[in-house]
């Protein structure tokens, strides 16, 4: 092969290259939901069903089951979507009250925006979205380093249809972006603001963030009715001001880039050695399948013991040590108690912690932004 053809073809392999990765949003096609495919009564905000997906809601009483549907555009490629229904309506619109869906980025993943610098970039959203109110709704796009925000309205125009929406935000020459692993950026679908939220002027450039200017225009409130739903699915965040084709990325990738942020496991034992008779503590070589974004936190659900074998007795663990991004160090559990006693007495000695089948028994670890 000559080394003209050689260059011909190094250069093609690099345009398809650059060409991978252009979303900056991880599970835009919502395949992946680690902490479940539906959860009831959501009346607290947080990370609920959807990997790197969070939802927000203040000062109202109104009660949601949010899921990984099945109900998506038809002929797009998608599978699954993020949906969430009113189970317990609230009526009253205060004007304090505020309902919202959000993706968080650190600081060091959107350095290509070269935001704060003379060729800040602009960067075009699309997303799929279904609801049953139509009506004005607001997105917007927050810089928590600088406290600055620009906002903008889509409408949904028919109930109950899926419709394509593709809004580009200009760069920002002002507030650069740290470059860390701490949150820096974040998009906001309100889907419902009361007076305290919207009684501003829509920032329709980027200016200085005031609760008067986050959702101005915003005319649906999700909140109203048990009648009331809205999902979404195909999010895509992309430099520059054209919205091109969804980046499909497989189930495997999508899931070790959800990784990063949040692990669970079952069905899963590890084998560790408690050191002393006296320490109530197993040294074990927990390491993660992905190294996290930071120490994450650590939560036992459903069915999680120490044991010892040949002994028949066990304790539920109630810490882990040593904790950082690769893994954990050791696991503890009461040095009290009906079992803990006995499990102590035995210095030097072999043990084990395990947990139930999942997902009901599960260690979930958190560094979620």
């Amino acid at each position: 092969m000559s080394l003209a053809r050689d260059i011909a073809d190094l250069g093609s392999s690099a345009t398809k290259l650059d060409a991978v990765g252009s979303n900056l949003i991880i599970n835009g096609a919502m395949q992946v939901a680690q902490r479940g495919t539906s959860v009831t009564s959501i009346s607290t905000e947080g990370y609920k069903t959807v990997d790197r997906f969070r939802w927000t809601m203040d000062n109202t009483s109104a009660v949601f089951t949010h899921s990984q549907s099945t109900d998506v555009p038809s002929g797009q490629g998608f599978a699954n979507s993020f949906k969430t229904e009113v189970t317990t309506a609230d009526a009253s619109l205060a004007a304090n009250n505020q309902t919202r869906f959000e993706y968080r980025f650190e600081g060091q993943d959107v350095q290509q925006l070269a935001k704060g610098t003379s060729n800040a970039k602009k960067v075009t959203l699309s997303f799929w979205v279904k609801a049953y109110q139509a009506g004005t709704y607001i997105v917007n796009i927050q810089d928590t380093d600088n406290s600055r925000l620009i906002a903008a309205t889509y409408t949904v125009n028919a109930s109950a249809t899926w419709e394509y929406k593709t809004i580009t935000f200009d760069g920002d020459t002002s507030g650069t972006l740290t470059d860390d692993n701490n949150l820096s950026l974040v998009v906001h679908w309100y889907l419902g603001a009361g007076s305290d939220y919207t009684s501003g002027t829509l920032a329709s450039a980027w200016e200085s963030l005031t609760t008067a200017n986050r959702a101005v225009g915003q005319t649906v409130d999700i909140a109203s009715s048990t009648s009331n739903y809205w999902a979404i699915t195909g999010v895509q965040l992309e430099v520059g001001d054209t919205a091109t084709d969804f980046e499909h990325r497989s189930a495997n990738d999508t899931l070790q880039a959800c990784e990063r942020y949040f692990q669970t496991y079952s069905k899963r034992t590890w084998n560790g050695i408690n050191e002393h008779a006296t320490n109530y503590k197993m040294y074990v070589n927990g390491v993660f399948r992905q190294k996290m974004r930071a120490a994450p936190t650590a939560s036992f659900i459903g069915t999680v013991i120490i044991a010892r074998p040949q002994v028949s007795v066990t304790q539920r663990p109630n810490a882990l040590g040593g904790l950082t991004a690769e893994g954990f160090q050791n696991c503890a559990w009461p040095s009290s108690g009906t079992y803990g006693g006995q499990l102590g007495t035995h210095g030097d000695a072999y043990y084990y912690m395990a947990l139930g089948d999942g997902p009901t028994n599960r260690i979930d670890f958190d560094a979620e932004l």
